[in-house]
């Protein structure tokens, strides 16, 4: 959607001259009413319940000064239209994913999930104690944006299928919604890739549309009811081993604000981040459970498979840090800190839950 056609929605007159969004945002003394955009519908409870959950916080941190509306994807602007509509000051707030937005810069999606990187724990070490925050911060500023982790879906799944997968050959000419780098990975595959909204996805793969698409987890599938529309449910989620949520904030609206309202903003995307993460963690195991007892059919790609996709997200890596100067720092910085804690988690998590589940599996041999 186009800047003036977002204004026009904030019912800004385009013809006003200079203006801050903060100017419309103020309703009184002390009090800010504020809209928020999301990229997710809202019968998506929990993703969709991050934007929420920042204008609870708001509300309660700031004593009602700070007021938030939130709306659903489509309600106001499209799913995938949400930074350019917090980007223009139409809106001062959005709810989405930063991946969404890789055809700006495809950097934009390390602060998303990167295929065969961050777990969760891991991704928010390095956006909030790693240096991350700050190349962030330097990308956004080119669009008017400031951004905060605020939500985390933890480890998805592969996605849906409508046919089995069992080698790299299965994937050439499979029709798959699949965002961000992992679309990317999947056109270097051999597939025909798709970036649909969350909304959109049941009828497409349904109808045949599509043939495939990845979405979440268990929970959040289960909503959707796409154990309907397609039998074969693969793991693990190559493509996101975390996916970092973010709360938009246009920039001269955060930076218009007293210092105890920019914290508040801060304080309330941390507490977003944290519940729902947590709530992805207690949710999808019993879900997973009722979409096997309904009869979804999971599968595991192979090494074969894992180990060609892989080789294409380093060619992808190759290529954008190539003549990109900010790719190519936030890759090395991405990288070092990947390699790092990957060391340390080697040591000490991985030792310690593969030997639990060596132990479960024996249990279970053993009956």
């Amino acid at each position: 959607m186009k800047r003036r056609e977002f204004l026009k929605k904030a019912g800004v007159v385009a013809a006003s001259g200079a203006f801050s969004p903060l100017m419309f945002a103020r309703a009184q003394a002390s009090t800010f009413r504020l809209e928020m955009v999301s990229s997710f519908p809202a019968s998506l409870d929990i993703i969709y319940g991050g934007g929420e959950e920042i204008a609870r916080v708001l509300d309660e941190l700031t004593g009602g000064d700070v007021q938030i509306t939130v709306y659903p994807a489509g309600a106001q602007v499209g799913g995938f239209e949400v930074y350019d509509a917090v980007s223009s000051g139409a809106f001062a707030l959005g709810h989405s994913a930063a991946y969404y937005y890789v055809g700006r810069n495809p950097a934009h999606a390390f602060f998303t999930a990167v295929p065969f990187g961050l777990t969760a724990q891991q991704h928010n070490a390095w956006l909030m104690a790693g240096g991350a925050q700050e190349l962030w911060n330097e990308l956004n500023a080119q669009d008017n944006l400031i951004a905060f982790a605020a939500g985390n879906t933890g480890t998805q799944m592969g996605g849906w299928f409508r046919r089995e997968i069992n080698t790299p050959q299965d994937l050439r000419g499979l029709t798959m919604r699949i965002p961000g780098f992992g679309g990317e990975v999947m056109t270097r595959a051999g597939a025909n890739v798709q970036n649909l909204p969350g909304g959109e996805i049941f009828l497409a793969l349904d109808t045949g549309v599509i043939d495939a698409t990845e979405w979440v987890g268990p929970y959040d599938d289960e909503i959707l009811g796409l154990n309907q529309a397609a039998p074969f449910y693969y793991g693990p989620g190559w493509q996101e081993p975390s996916a970092t949520l973010c709360l938009y904030v246009n920039l001269d609206t955060y930076n218009a604000f007293p210092p105890e309202i920019q914290e508040a903003f801060r304080t309330a995307a941390h507490a977003a981040n944290e519940l729902m993460l947590a709530r992805y963690e207690a949710e999808n195991g019993p879900a997973l459970q009722r979409l096997v007892d309904s009869g979804t059919q999971l599968r595991t790609f192979s090494p074969e498979i894992l180990t060609a996709l892989r080789g294409h997200m380093d060619e992808v890596h190759d290529q954008n840090a190539s003549g990109n100067e900010f790719y190519a720092r936030t890759l090395e910085s991405f990288t070092a800190f990947r390699d790092n804690i990957r060391e340390w988690h080697r040591q000490a998590e991985y030792a310690f839950q593969n030997f639990i589940y060596d132990q479960s599996a024996q249990e279970e041999a053993g009956g």
